[in-house]
């Protein structure tokens, strides 16, 4: 079953969960073939139910020891634009869309998603356009991210902080 995993990591976005799942956002991505949406929501206070997204078989989690196996098993990666979050995506080779959290005050989230789409490893948007995103994105021109490089992701970071 095409499969869509959303992750927030250990933060709180309800706007993502509410973006992804609300009514246009579902028919989107039934439209591209998705049947399936996994959303594992972190600390957030909306936890929507199955009927909000008649469209997709949905599923709901806090939390796991390791979201590895979600990863593994997802056609597509919705992620915030957390560094974590993104690198395990990344590394699992799945096509990863990032939706920076604009709320974010020092905003370093949309620093790495831009980086990181500029040299074509992700597709980043907002949620406010994220379901025009899911309408139009092309993940064929996506490439993988080069593998077991912990130590050029780590540099790749600190160069978009600022600290180097």
């Amino acid at each position: 079953m095409k499969t869509v995993f959303v992750t927030v990591g250990t933060t709180r976005f309800d706007e993502l969960i509410e973006t992804v799942t609300c009514s246009e956002a579902a028919k989107a991505l039934k439209a591209r073939g998705y049947k399936r949406l996994l959303l594992q929501i972190g600390r957030g206070s909306f936890v929507p139910d199955a009927d909000s997204c008649p469209e997709l078989k949905l599923e709901v989690f806090r939390f796991k020891d390791s979201i590895a196996e979600d990863m593994k098993q997802a056609d597509l990666v919705i992620s915030h634009a957390g560094a974590g979050s993104c690198l395990e995506a990344l590394g699992a080779g799945k096509p990863l869309l990032v939706v920076v959290n604009d709320k974010l005050m020092d905003n370093h989230q949309l620093e790495l998603a831009r980086q990181l789409h500029t040299d074509h490893h992700l597709l980043y948007c907002t949620c406010s356009s994220l379901t025009e995103t899911l309408k139009t994105m092309d993940l064929s021109v996506l490439q993988p991210f080069p593998p077991g490089q912990p130590k050029t992701f780590a540099n790749f970071l600190d160069k978009v902080v600022g600290l180097k």
